[in-house]
């Protein structure tokens, strides 16, 4: 088992609030930091858009990753939400345990 950041970004403080303690009452993550409101700026549909939403970072485990891809589809507001995974290559010992006992085996 390795541990996993997956980042996904919410439009509202609510839905990334709820979307946090839906992942931690499953098991499905150890912790997740919601990030003060930030300006977005992409390419959508052929347009350039701007828009303010809250990044959201979990940590959880590498196995745990399609549950949470799943999750997050279900509830998220956007049609094409970002899910990005980025592996936790080197970390305090310590803490990648913790993130592995306070998910779901």
């Amino acid at each position: 088992m390795e541990a996993l950041l997956i980042l996904t970004n919410y439009p509202n403080y609510q839905g990334a609030k709820d979307l946090a303690n839906m992942l931690l009452e499953a098991k499905l993550a150890a912790c997740v930091n919601i990030i003060p409101e930030c300006a977005s700026l992409y390419r959508w549909k052929g347009k350039i858009e701007t828009g303010k939403e809250f990044p959201v970072i979990i940590k959880t485990r590498t196995d745990l990753y399609q549950q949470v891809e799943n999750a997050i589809k279900q509830v998220h507001p956007y049609e094409l939400p970002e899910i990005i995974a980025v592996p936790i290559i080197k970390g305090l010992s310590e803490y990648i345990v913790w993130i592995l006992e306070q998910t779901k085996e």
